[in-house]
């Protein structure tokens, strides 16, 4: 059995209950999350102080408190890591804002993703999870294929499995939301 399929399994032995499974899990799927921490982590700033391990261990500790999850595939499961993964430094540059009552908030580049038509510019997160919850009123697909795609990093084919929709409709998706952000972020 190949590991994607051995990881869905294991993921929906987890669903059923099955504490053992997670244990499995876990070593599995460890490497994959450091990556997309690590993916996160490259577009903050330099002296940002929480850690890719960390940001691992914290959301290891969330994705094991999702006790009404039915786990659909390893896709899903990188998606919603990517979710909390964003929470938490949504939560973590909220914290640092509010410690230094207006402070510095944190800059994060969107050099890979490409957000901003492939400019490599620095962007201020909280202002990136804003326009993200704007357009999530407007488009909510959208808005989930910004996620998965930047935060999660996935690629077109793994956001619409993900989405369950076509390749072709994640592309216009990812397109749209890239202009509507840039615009939203320029501004």
């Amino acid at each position: 059995m190949n590991q994607t399929r051995q990881i869905t399994q294991m993921l929906r032995e987890w669903s059923d209950g099955s504490r053992e499974a997670l244990e499995k899990l876990m070593p599995l799927v460890y490497d994959e999350l450091h990556r997309q921490a690590a993916r996160f982590l490259s577009h903050e700033r330099r002296d940002h102080t929480l850690q890719a391990t960390a940001l691992i261990h914290e959301t290891y500790l969330k994705l094991i408190d999702q006790r009404e999850v039915n786990w659909e595939s390893r896709t899903h499961f990188f998606a919603i890591a990517a979710n909390l993964m964003r929470r938490i430094l949504v939560d973590h540059a909220r914290a640092k804002h509010r410690g230094k009552r207006g402070g510095d908030a944190i800059k994060l580049t969107l050099g890979k993703a490409e957000l901003i038509a492939g400019q490599e510019r620095s962007i201020d997160l909280m202002a990136l999870d804003e326009a993200l919850g704007r357009l999530e009123k407007i488009d909510e697909q959208q808005a989930r294929v910004v996620e998965l795609r930047y935060f999660g990093g996935l690629s077109l084919e793994e956001t619409a499995e993900a989405l369950k929709v076509s390749r072709t409709t994640v592309a216009t998706h990812w397109s749209m939301a890239k202009a509507w952000l840039h615009r939203e972020l320029t501004r």
